[in-house]
């Protein structure tokens, strides 16, 4: 089968005086029948070429179903005189959210367990279901729930009566998929915020528990474009925090949650590049800033004047201190220092780390936790170390290990090495690389490798532990992830200098990496594979051009390629929001820098490695026209023989197909494309 040929209706953009021809932008019209028609030869055309893998794919996908635990039950966190956790059986595409009412953790098995919420229930009629929130009120009694069902950012609340089992009538739609629900602690109001027409999160409602949603109250709209709207409560409960937020400055407003119908309080008016949150402790307000600190500092005002700034501590400019977790004994802080997650606990007006044994490791504090609490629940993992659950007490200053996430099958740590590694960058700079491998692997020479990336937004690709990575290193599949400017895992400044007008350091810090890796012998130009998804996706696609003589493979999930096309599309979601991540292309120079990496618009006559795209019809975030037309385009004008394939999810969004052996299914596909593009036999060792 030959692959499809998109047919070409030249479409002129004419900004800045630079004439370009967008041959393929009829493709983003999903109304049009000879859209979809082409989206499905692609489908077609993908299946042919994998057929032949179906074997290599089964055998991938099994051998990470061998290493499902028979259950993953969560540490259960307490509230109140109940305990809620979380369980997820083997032969169960979802979680089901639990609870058990018991005086404390050590009495927790005597106890019998009650269904909160079974996600596979609510899953059995629909191919897609994703639940994003949920928040309890105060006396326990109902549960109020995002889900969604087409993969895009809208959501509908639900309302459960957890004694009955019962939905309340209270159903309201178009509210956002993350940070858009809190109750009132009167339990009598449900704050939301729904979307625009762009899927931008904009307008904060209240409403009373069993009155008309049409009648709801809108009580804060949002109407600058390049900010959106989030709602969290205080780890004391006490304040609704209303967030304002552009990528570069936010503005945050209180709201009473003892008194509902109080009006909203304005912390700090918004400033150009000023980013704050802030927190309830005993009788203050804690805020966490950049003003006049790049990596943020920490300050404390009285509740009664909101412009009275005290230092909690002095500022330090090597930690990146990133969340303030207030409970009644003990302040916390988690952040950043040397390129590693840290938590940090206030004592005597100095912030005093935690100490780990391994040298590369990720470490959070659990979220949902009771202000109250004596006992701070810590998860900590490493490439090596499975999720582990350990409890601090906030008096003692103790550790006391909980849980350690199970790991089905054989499991030896023993058997494997992680390490840090550097990079030099072409403009000198060390850029920071994880690897992870079986002991051995190495030994015979270069081996095969998968290099990931992401580099925006600020977001880290910390160092976590993946079982199901486990069959292909047991396969001697070396893993690298690359910590490329864009991300902040070495500060504040990593990030801004990976953005705007420094975005092509994403790219050249990615390419030093694979260059350093081949150089010091890890592996080979015929060995390597480049793996990256949304704006991850956008990186590997720009090294497609700029260096992709260094990869046999490359593979673009969801990737976000036509970056000068959707960022002048005003009425695309989501693009206002993103002027102040990479620029706005109305003015000039924003235009041509972007122009200069945006991968759709520098697809040239040459040879590209095989290449694994993936997208999805419903996606909000990074619309299917963009790696339909730069396939369509790659397809024109490139000038090899190596394989390219565009899987489209007909039915769902960014996040690809729902439920735990879905994902699977699907990672063992591009899994066995991978392996087999690199030479690699796809016969994986049984854990057993």
């Amino acid at each position: 089968m030959k692959p499809p040929v998109a047919k070409r209706i030249p479409h002129p953009h004419k900004l800045h005086g630079d004439a370009r021809e967008d041959d393929y932008y009829w493709l983003k019209d999903r109304t049009n029948p000879e859209v979809i028609q082409y989206l499905e030869e692609e489908n077609r055309y993908y299946d042919e070429i994998m057929r032949p893998l179906e074997e290599q794919t089964e055998q991938i996908y099994e051998s990470m179903v061998e290493r499902v635990p028979d259950t993953e039950v969560k540490v259960p966190v307490q509230h109140g005189q109940f305990f809620y956790y979380s369980r997820l059986d083997k032969n169960k595409q979802y979680p089901i959210f639990a609870r058990k009412k018991a005086a404390s953790r050590e009495s927790l098995h005597n106890v019998p367990e009650e269904v909160v919420l079974d996600l596979n229930e609510l899953a059995e009629e629909d191919d897609y279901l994703s639940v994003t929130v949920s928040r309890l009120t105060n006396d326990h009694n109902r549960l109020a729930y995002l889900e969604n069902r087409d993969g895009t950012d809208r959501y509908t609340i639900y309302v459960k009566d957890i004694g009955t089992g019962e939905l309340l009538p209270d159903r309201i739609p178009d509210v956002f998929l993350y940070g858009s629900v809190e109750w009132s602690r009167t339990a009598d109001y449900i704050f939301y915020i729904t979307v625009d027409d762009n899927q931008r999160p904009c307008r904060l409602w209240r409403h009373r528990l069993g009155s008309d949603t049409e009648r709801d109250e809108l009580i804060y709209e949002e109407k600058d474009d390049t900010f959106t709207l989030f709602i969290s409560k205080s780890q004391s409960g006490k304040f609704i925090f209303v967030h304002s937020s552009s990528k570069t400055t936010s503005e945050i407003r209180l709201l009473d949650a003892d008194s509902p119908l109080a009006p909203l309080q304005l912390f700090d008016a918004r400033r150009d590049g000023i980013k704050y949150d802030v927190e309830h402790w005993e009788d203050e307000l804690l805020i966490l800033t950049n003003e006049d600190a790049l990596n943020f500092q920490l300050l404390r005002c009285p509740l009664d004047d909101f412009h009275a700034r005290t230092n909690v501590v002095a500022y330090n400019e090597n930690r990146y201190l990133q969340g303030v977790y207030p409970f009644r004994d003990k302040l916390l802080v988690a952040g950043r220092e040397n390129g590693l997650t840290q938590i940090w606990v206030l004592q005597d007006g100095e912030l005093q780390q935690i100490e780990w044994d391994e040298s590369l490791y990720t470490v959070s504090i659990l979220d949902d936790q009771a202000y109250e609490t004596e006992e701070v629940l810590i998860q900590y993992e490493s490439l090596l170390t499975p999720k582990t659950t350990y409890g601090l007490g906030l008096l003692t200053g103790e550790k006391q290990l909980l849980q350690v996430a199970p790991v089905s099958g054989e499991y030896d740590s023993s058997r494997f090495r992680q390490e840090q590694l550097w990079a030099k960058a072409e403009d000198g700079v060390n850029v920071p690389m994880t690897i992870v491998y079986r002991e051995g692997a190495l030994d015979a020479g270069p081996a095969p490798l998968i290099l990931y990336g992401y580099g925006s937004y600020g977001a880290n690709s910390n160092p976590h532990f993946d079982p199901y990575r486990l069959p292909l290193l047991e396969k001697g599949i070396v893993f690298v992830t690359a910590q490329v400017r864009g991300g902040s895992e070495m500060g504040r400044h990593w990030y801004e200098d990976g953005k705007m007008q420094n975005k092509r350091n994403t790219f050249t810090d990615f390419i030093a990496a694979a260059k350093h890796l081949i150089d010091e012998g890890y592996t080979t130009p015929s060995l390597l594979a480049a793996r990256g998804g949304s704006a991850g996706g956008l990186l590997v696609g720009a090294v497609a051009n700029m260096a992709g003589e260094l990869f046999k493979v490359i593979v673009p999930a969801v990737p976000f390629v036509d970056v000068v096309t959707t960022m002048l599309d005003t009425t695309i979601p989501l693009t206002t929001l993103e002027w102040d991540e990479w620029g706005d292309p109305r003015t000039k120079e924003d235009y041509f820098y972007m122009k200069s990496y945006s991968p759709y618009d520098n697809v040239e006559a040459k040879d590209y490695p095989h290449m694994y795209i993936t997208t999805g019809i419903n996606d909000p975030r990074v619309g299917y026209w963009e790696p339909a037309k730069w396939v369509a385009r790659l397809r024109a004008l490139k000038t090899d023989e190596n394989t390219l394939v565009m899987k489209t999810n007909m039915g769902a969004g960014h996040f690809g197909k729902s439920g735990r052996f879905n994902h699977l299914k699907e990672a063992a596909e591009c899994y066995a494309f991978i392996l087999d593009r690199l030479g690699v036999t796809a016969e994986i060792p049984n854990p057993r």
